[in-house]
């Protein structure tokens, strides 16, 4: 049987339909559903094998890119996401999907406290998150819209990326897509940990070092995608979904689908 892949709707999201046709292309079967539908227990995400949050401006972006649908994650499904991830199941968040994540402290996840403990407790995780990274307003100081190449870190501790052979060309849609941290510490504390999963270069795959509009946000490090330490939970900010056969490019330029994402999180 197919794979089953949720793939998570809430008002204001507008990248469902791509998503599941990537992962259908993919050889998944993605079904989309209205948070509603999971608050009423129609549904739940142990039903099953992969969760997506896909893009778009969940609830209009009312209280900050991804924070409103964040809250809905504490409030309403903390249990079941958190068990969700704990069961070594794949989560995909992309661009509002991301800051999602990010806002719940799913990204990046289980962290070491300033007393050396490792902890799993949700509350600290999202304390950790909010203190210490976000994705925060473009550099450009507007909203942007344009093609990006990414490259996959061979060295994250998402494995399942491995699988992806070239830089991945898509397009980007956002204005709070701006990956920041606290400081210099906090960046090579995922570095070290292999938590960071994509990067934004240009089209001969080297590195962007921040030129814009290679790196289109002003994100340090050039990151555009990170993942948890477990390696099953990864966000970026493009939008992968949007390339998925060639006829979808319109610059007929260098660089991967992204569907060999979608692969690698099915069959990887």
């Amino acid at each position: 049987m197919k794979p089953k892949i949720l793939i998570l709707h809430a008002s204001g999201t507008n990248r469902d339909g791509e998503a599941a046709r990537a992962c259908e292309l993919a050889g998944g079967a993605p079904e989309i559903v209205h948070i509603n539908r999971l608050r009423a227990g129609e549904r739940r995400f142990a039903d099953y094998d992969a969760l997506i949050l896909p893009g778009g401006f969940s609830y209009g972006d009312a209280l900050g890119a991804g924070v409103r649908l964040a809250l809905d994650m504490h409030v309403f499904f903390n249990e079941q996401l958190h068990e969700f991830v704990a069961s070594g199941k794949r989560v995909l968040g992309i661009c509002n999907g991301f800051q999602t994540l990010v806002k719940a402290g799913i990204l990046p996840g289980q962290t070491t406290e300033d007393d050396g403990r490792r902890t799993d407790d949700n509350l600290r995780n999202t304390q950790y998150a909010i203190r210490n990274i976000t994705l925060t307003h473009n550099a450009s100081g507007h909203f942007e819209c344009r093609w990006v190449h990414l490259a996959v870190n061979g060295s994250a501790k998402a494995s399942f990326l491995s699988a992806i052979r070239e830089p991945i060309f898509c397009p980007i849609a956002h204005g709070e897509g701006n990956f920041q941290a606290t400081d210099a510490a906090v960046v090579q504390g995922l570095e070290d940990a292999g938590l960071v999963a994509f990067r934004y270069v240009d089209g001969d795959g080297n590195p962007a070092g921040g030129r814009y509009p290679v790196n289109p946000n002003g994100s340090v490090a050039d990151i555009a995608g990170i993942c948890n330490a477990a390696g099953n939970v990864v966000g970026l900010m493009p939008h992968p979904e949007d390339h998925v056969t060639a006829i979808q490019n319109p610059l007929k330029s260098r660089g991967g689908l992204g569907l060999s994402l979608f692969e690698a999180l099915i069959n990887g």
